[in-house]
């Protein structure tokens, strides 16, 4: 595959995942208010972030693994049909029980993250991953800053639901991708070496066992640091409207600034930085940054104040989790990226679960700030952790691979 065919591949991944981001930030930014307005309470607001990470969780490996299999492209395609339903059932829902559901519709869709993840990797060479995974994100990002606003005016004139909006735009996004994203040549069935039987458990039980590893620690850095991220997540919402009255209208606008700082860290300012310092280094940095976002956050007292604390947050999570995954897919097992990306992916599913589940409580039980500044504990920790990481230009103090260190079975 030559350079103009990556190119190819990889804006219309982008345009992808950038529809799809739209049609997903319609409705979450809209979620504490719709779950309130069906009684729900700040640790059920918590819960039904929680129960999208644990759909995520239950099918993220089992994607990976499908789409070593069968192929990237079905797999993802499959994701966007079932997001589709997912938002449908949120404009129905009359009960908090129906939002639960809804989010755990969604969270199955969602579970395909890993298998763009390995996409990306088949279609890009390794040295250009950190940078591609930047423009990918970037393309997320912009929907991140383009979603709420939309919701936020469907949701003040009325005009369509913003659940059927975001349905709509996700069969567009299907319909699209079905006509010209192509299969990725690494990803078609009978050319990727299948691992074997059993993998994902024993790598998931590998990387319990062996938190430091080469490629355990990365996946731990990615877990924690998504942990203080959703944490911070499931309860802004409710943060912001009772420190500064923000409401269904208005909540957009607070993710248009979020994402447009994103977009610019992932599209500009990541890959010079990663040229310059080093994927690990920026890694690094970009928990730091997050630590200092969630500890400074609850000590705004007017909106100037929170526009410097929220700005520190994007440049984090931009400076920290692509590098994190790119150093992941560099150093996973060449048949395995699937599996790993996936893996990977599960551990950020029980992340995403914990994180809005003890904030919520926190928010409720405790006090509107302890959720942020429990979470720039983590990242506080998440930073200290990754001093220990060696940098790949380096040799690893452990020739360790990620496969499982039992015999492997055959399938």
């Amino acid at each position: 595959m030559d350079a103009r065919d990556f190119i190819k591949r990889l804006w219309v991944l982008m345009l992808t995942v950038f529809v799809d981001m739209i049609g997903f930030l319609i409705v979450l930014p809209l979620l504490p208010f719709y779950a309130e307005r069906l009684g729900a309470e700040p640790i059920d607001v918590g819960a039904l972030v929680s129960i999208f990470a644990a759909a995520q969780l239950a099918s993220a490996p089992l994607w990976g693994r499908l789409s070593d299999r069968y192929g990237r492209r079905p797999m993802i395609l499959g994701g966007l049909m079932i997001s589709a339903v997912s938002y449908l059932l949120f404009e129905s829902a009359s009960t908090v029980w129906l939002l639960y559901l809804s989010r755990f519709v969604q969270g199955m869709g969602a579970g395909t993250v890993g298998v763009v993840q390995a996409y990306l990797s088949d279609s890009v060479p390794p040295a250009d991953r950190a940078k591609a995974l930047g423009w990918l994100t970037a393309a997320t990002s912009a929907g991140v800053m383009i979603g709420p606003a939309i919701g936020s005016l469907a949701a003040a004139y009325g005009l369509i639901g913003p659940g059927y909006l975001a349905a709509i735009l996700c069969v567009l996004n299907l319909l699209f991708a079905w006509k010209w994203l192509p299969e990725s040549s690494s990803g078609e069935p009978g050319k990727r070496q299948q691992a074997p039987k059993g993998a994902t458990r024993r790598t998931m039980i590998e990387f319990l066992r062996h938190p430091k590893g080469r490629v355990g620690a990365l996946v731990w850095i990615y877990a924690l640091g998504m942990m203080a991220f959703m944490a911070m997540n499931g309860v802004l919402a409710l943060f912001l409207e009772r420190r500064f009255g923000v409401n269904e209208k208005t909540i957009g606008w607070f993710f248009v600034y979020v994402g447009g700082i994103s977009l610019v860290m992932r599209s500009v300012v990541l890959g010079p930085m990663v040229r310059r310092f080093g994927e690990v280094w920026v890694m690094r940095a970009g928990a730091l940054a997050m630590a200092l976002s969630l500890a400074t956050i609850p000590l705004s007292r007017n909106f100037f104040e929170l526009a410097f604390a929220v700005l520190l947050m994007p440049v984090g999570t931009a400076l920290l989790f692509p590098t994190t995954t790119s150093q992941v897919s560099r150093r996973a097992p060449v048949n395995q990226t699937g599996l790993i990306l996936g893996v990977q992916q599960a551990f950020g599913g029980v992340a995403r679960m914990l994180g809005p589940l003890w904030a919520g409580a926190a928010f409720q039980q405790v006090g509107i700030r302890s959720p942020f500044w429990i979470a720039a504990g983590v990242m506080m920790f998440v930073r200290v952790f990754a001093g220990s990481v060696r940098d790949e230009k380096e040799p690893p103090a452990e020739a360790v691979e990620v496969e499982p260190t039992q015999p492997p079975e055959t399938s």
